[in-house]
């Protein structure tokens, strides 16, 4: 508490001395988010904005980093725009078979173990969202035609540093090494003969060529973009925003993160990306006058315990409540 409050007083004092304001503080933020940062993951990269105000808040926002299951919010943009265009509709009942269950410790692979499971676009695309679910997830990309189309929705809303390139099952196999795409039970299978491979998923250590691949990143700024698009209706219409931000406040996962530094009872609408070394989080917070903010927090080359970034992302997420709740409307 003690370190947040200095960096808070940092940023106010400099407020009154030199550089034109929102520079000073800027300056100060970063410093202390880096402070914070860094004995807790390898790297950090965090873009956040006021909404309603043009400040931008970066820290190595131009540099990319692997969304992991944070790009499942440019798909649901994607599958959102269809429904727009009337190519879709949120009441359309999908058919899942037993190759569309991948693997991963979510709500379709763990509990619908026998054939017959169809559920709306709406349910697909809300425990994609609250629960990270990667079987839903992947049917949310079959809808939106793939992440070469999910990309290409990206790039109408003029928005570059973001690219989608596989779905969590060819994302598996990758990761992997597997030679056939990843469902639930050739996963299954793989790790039985594979017991390494499971130990790795289990302690999340840093996977240094994952981090390499430049398939499924983003930069911290192309991804505030996204949000602040969201926000403002730009990227889907109000009706489809509406939904889209509900399901994103009924995440489920990441207790640790972006929520466990907030006071109590903080409305946050956000989703979490976790693979390997890299822990994110990215959505919105509101303060207690009822303003909000968009917030990005990637990390990547984390050699640390994964309570340590999440507590990274907690620590940036208190900073920029603490800040941004000292500034005027």
């Amino acid at each position: 508490m003690m370190k947040r409050l200095i960096g808070v007083l940092a940023a106010t004092v400099l407020l009154f001395f030199g550089q034109p304001p929102a520079a000073r503080a800027n300056d100060a933020l970063i410093k202390h988010i880096e402070a914070v940062t860094s004995p807790l993951v390898g790297r950090v990269g965090v873009a956040a904005q006021l909404i309603g105000r043009s400040e931008v808040i970066a820290v190595n926002g131009d540099e990319t980093f692997p969304m992991a299951s944070a790009y499942k919010i440019p798909a649901a943009i994607a599958v959102l725009k269809k429904i727009e265009t009337g190519g879709l509709s949120l009441d359309r009942m999908v058919e899942l078979k037993s190759d569309d269950i991948v693997a991963g410790d979510n709500l379709i692979a763990l509990n619908f173990v026998h054939p017959g499971i169809q559920l709306s676009v709406a349910n697909l695309i809300e425990v994609m969202i609250t629960l990270s679910d990667n079987s839903a997830t992947d049917k949310v990309f079959e809808l939106a035609g793939g992440p070469a189309a999910i990309t290409a929705s990206m790039r109408m809303l003029a928005i570059a540093g973001m690219r989608i390139d596989r779905n969590t099952k060819d994302l598996m196999t990758d990761m992997l090494d597997m030679k056939v795409p990843g469902t639930a039970a050739a996963v299954t299978e793989f790790v039985r003969k594979n017991p390494g491979a499971a130990a790795k998923f289990a302690t999340l250590s840093k996977d240094t060529a994952y981090e390499a691949d430049p398939r499924d990143q983003s930069t911290p700024i192309a991804m505030l973009d996204l949000l602040m698009q969201i926000d403002s209706a730009k990227a889907v219409g109000g009706t489809s925003r509406d939904f889209l931000l509900a399901s994103m406040s009924r995440t489920s996962t990441g207790a640790g993160r972006i929520k466990a530094l907030l006071p109590r009872g903080t409305p946050v609408a956000h989703k979490t990306g976790t693979s390997g070394g890299v822990a994110n989080d990215v959505g919105y917070v509101t303060l207690p006058d009822g303003r909000r903010f968009a917030i990005v927090v990637f990390t990547k080359s984390s050699d640390t315990p994964p309570p340590d970034r999440d507590r990274a992302i907690a620590e940036v997420a208190r900073t920029l409540y603490d800040y941004y709740s000292t500034l005027g409307r």
